[in-house]
């Protein structure tokens, strides 16, 4: 044993020095990673301002389209009603006031019958003049565009309805215009009208982007000129400097197709953002930027050094982290070597059986957990208490070590049990562990000379002699038919097997799991009928439990909730077939014909209903398409909510939230189920566009009872408030518990307090009194 001590420790000081080289590495790369990491936080923030900037650029830009279009709907009637300048003014008036973001709107009609009028904002309100000859000309020359594009069938490029910036002699300003064609009856182009978007506009609307100190932001028009936030800096030479770089990189031709992430959003696919690494004036900057809904590109500009700064105090911290990280590692290192010393000396002990010598019960555990194909043999000395009670402790010790001292030398001596193991067990057992493939019929010419053996070793105490016999539990990892043994489960079958030996007085039995086997597979053959008898029969319902509207008093919603009912009606339980049913295949056909008793009982009713659907549901394409097929056909999208169990990983977020945006689409909302239980994965929430937060029962029921669980639940209600989602309550069991319920603006609640689940709708509820 010294030797192998000794070959340990100087394993072990190795394997110490090699665990604090790796450590210092891990610890450095560690520290990297935390640096990209923040690195990309950094960048998935100045992402998120982009996208919302462009959003408020891209609303502006609907907004004036539609302003033109209600224009151009007002002035295609104008001529059939025989109107005259004050109703051409007038459409014109109306227009700017419907949108306040507008600065001037036009009416310009190709025939001549009304005149070219243009209204337009002054400090006094709204001004009305006729329009200036060579603007007329201008006006006829965009129509005439717009005209052809037209009548080319194609798709029209949105750009043209748009202009660059361009100074407006009318009103000595700059301004981007959008136009829409004014089509008069039979859908005949007629004439144009005209929206103006002030330049000053333009530059405070993009100028309102904070991300840094340094940050720019700019829009580029058509024929690429900037209209940026550095028109307003204090320093114009720089501020002109930059400006001429951005210009001069001709963002228009950068745009180019970019691969998507696996995860997209609307925007992404829309507007893709693109990323350009640029010195400008001397300073290393990144710019963003992306096309807008008018075919501009808004982007914004941020120093590179300002993005880093952030890295400053981390990378400030890091040597500091390793030095410290570094002589701890020492330290423990070296306690754990001390440690470890005096852990060898005990091991002996702790796997050794002191009596005899060999190892023990918790070596061989230890070793069967490593094992793969090997027979474990168990024996059991018969009479063995018998000895003990009449020659004593003492003669029952000296038994079990002469007999395991014979054993040994058997097994040494016998090719049959070359590379077995012989180990003491408690009190009179002792086993044998033997590597390979056998089975009953290999292993038993073994077993019986190992039983003849036994009965001739010669035993004696005080001059008396003591004839031994043995009982053998046998257990091979090879079961035939039945799953193979592996690691403890030798042990347990030998064992069983041990005591069937006993049980039965015979002088050896082989373990046999396949009986098991059979009696589980008939109890699951007996329930897979049942259930299926069940579902042929009609017999799978569905229970309704009511949800109450704490706004309103009334019950406007129902979870639907799976029953199966026996023969003779009675409901059970889903806790005694789900399981079953998912491993007979039966799952499915469970959750369709809820769906379809759900939606036939609720089409055409006032009432909003919940279907449970588990993750594995949602990743079924076949039963999904089935769902939302049948919602569309019975046309009750917006009265049904999907329940989705907070409890289970969502790790698919793309198929998951691919059922969600179809379902969407179909008026249906979302809920999470049980929130609260278990781990509160608040990405669920945002990433998965969720309309309710249903919170789990364990945090309800003790509402009246632990302020833990009242916090929570608060916690949990603020923070839906604020992502416009409404909460329901359940297992509200009690009017205490339904009082603090409403206490924290919880906008529906169920439970037994409200109604339980039942074949028949409850649709008014009597609320017990304080």
């Amino acid at each position: 044993m010294l030797p192998v001590k000794r070959a340990i420790m100087v394993l072990l000081s190795l394997m110490v020095g090699l665990f604090l080289i790796v450590s210092w590495l891990m610890a450095s790369l560690n520290l990297e990673f935390a640096e990209s990491a923040m690195g990309q936080l950094r960048e998935r923030q100045i992402t998120d301002t982009f996208y919302a900037n462009l959003d408020r650029i891209n609303a502006h830009h609907r907004l004036m389209a539609q302003s033109t279009q209600g224009l151009a709907r007002a002035g295609s009637l104008l001529p059939r009603q025989g109107a005259g300048t004050g109703q051409l003014d007038d459409s014109l008036r109306h227009a700017l006031t419907d949108f306040p973001d507008s600065h001037g709107s036009t009416l310009w009609y190709a025939s001549g019958r009304l005149p070219t009028r243009y209204a337009y904002r002054q400090a006094q309100g709204i001004a009305i003049t006729a329009v200036p000859a060579d603007e007329q000309r201008q006006l006829r020359e965009w129509y005439e565009k717009l005209v052809a594009a037209r009548g080319n069938n194609a798709l029209v490029d949105p750009t043209l309805n748009w202009t660059a910036a361009y100074y407006k002699s009318s009103i000595d300003s700059v301004v981007i215009s959008h136009a829409t064609l004014v089509l008069g009856s039979g859908g005949t182009p007629i004439g144009l009208a005209t929206t103006d978007w002030l330049a000053d506009d333009v530059i405070r609307t993009v100028s309102r982007v904070e991300v840094t100190p340094g940050t720019f932001s700019f829009l580029i028009d058509h024929a690429n000129r900037n209209l940026s936030s550095l028109s307003a800096a204090a320093d114009q030479s720089r501020a002109q400097t930059l400006i001429n770089g951005v210009i001069g990189l001709d963002l228009h031709t950068q745009l180019k197709p970019q691969s998507l992430p696996h995860v997209i959003n609307s925007r992404q696919l829309t507007s893709p953002m693109q990323q350009l690494s640029q010195r400008l004036n001397g300073e290393d900057y990144r710019l963003f930027f992306s096309r807008s809904r008018a075919g501009m590109v808004f982007g914004i500009g941020v120093p590179q050094a300002e993005i880093d700064a952030v890295l400053a105090p981390m990378r400030a911290s890091n040597v500091r982290l390793q030095l410290i990280a570094g002589v701890v590692m020492l330290l423990i290192s070296a306690l754990i070597l001390y440690l470890v010393a005096g852990t060898l000396r005990q091991l002996q002990t702790l796997y050794t059986d002191s009596l005899t010598n060999l190892p023990n019960r918790e070596r061989l555990l230890v070793d069967l957990k490593k094992s793969h194909t090997a027979s474990l043999v168990l024996l059991n000395i018969d009479a063995f208490k018998e000895i003990n009670d009449f020659y004593g402790h003492r003669c029952g010790d000296h038994v079990i070590v002469s007999l395991a001292q014979a054993l040994q030398r058997h097994l040494d001596s016998h090719p049959k049990w070359r590379g077995s193991r012989l180990y003491r067990m408690p009190a009179d057992e002792l086993a044998i562990w033997l590597p390979g493939h056998h089975d009953s019929s290999s292993l038993t010419p073994a077993l019986e000379q190992l039983l003849a053996f036994i009965g001739n070793v010669q035993v004696r105490w005080q001059e008396q002699p003591l004839a031994l016999n043995a009982s053998l539990g046998v257990a091979c990892s090879g079961q035939g038919e039945a799953a193979d043994l592996t690691g403890e489960q030798l042990l347990h079958g030998a064992n069983i097997a041990l005591e069937l030996a006993r049980m039965n007085m015979e002088s050896h039995v082989f373990y046999d799991a396949r009986q098991r086997v059979r009696e589980s597979y008939e109890q699951n053959l007996i329930g897979a009928n049942r259930l299926r008898a069940a579902l042929e029969q009609d017999r799978i319902v569905a229970f309704y439990q009511p949800i109450l509207n704490l706004s309103t008093g009334r019950i406007d919603k129902y979870e639907c909730l799976v029953r199966m009912l026996d023969e003779q009606g009675e409901p059970i339980s889903p806790i005694h077939f789900l399981e079953l049913a998912k491993k007979i295949r039966l799952y499915r056909s469970l959750t369709r014909r809820m769906v379809d008793t759900a939606l036939e009982r609720f089409a055409g009713q006032p009432w909003s209903f919940s279907l449970n659907l588990s993750c594995d549901d949602l990743l079924d394409p076949e039963l999904t398409d089935y769902i939302l097929s049948q919602i569309d056909r019975h046309q009750v999208g917006p009265q049904v909510i999907f329940e989705i169990l907070e409890s289970e990983g969502i790790e698919n977020y793309t198929a998951v939230r691919q059922f969600i945006d179809r379902a969407k689409v179909l008026g249906c909302r979302i809920a999470i189920d049980d929130f609260g239980t278990g781990y509160s994965n608040f990405e669920h929430l945002l990433r998965l566009d969720v309309d309710l937060i249903k919170i789990d029962g364990s945090l309800i029921r003790q509402l009246d009872s632990n302020p833990t669980a009242l916090t929570l639940c608060r916690g949990i209600v603020q923070f839906a408030e604020e992502l416009g989602m409404q909460t329901v309550a359940e297992f509200v069991h009690s009017p205490d518990v339904l009082q603090r319920v409403q206490a924290l603006g919880i906008q529906f609640a169920q439970g037994a307090a409200i109604g339980m689940p039942s074949a028949a709708l409850i649709t008014e509820v009597e609320l017990e009194a304080d």
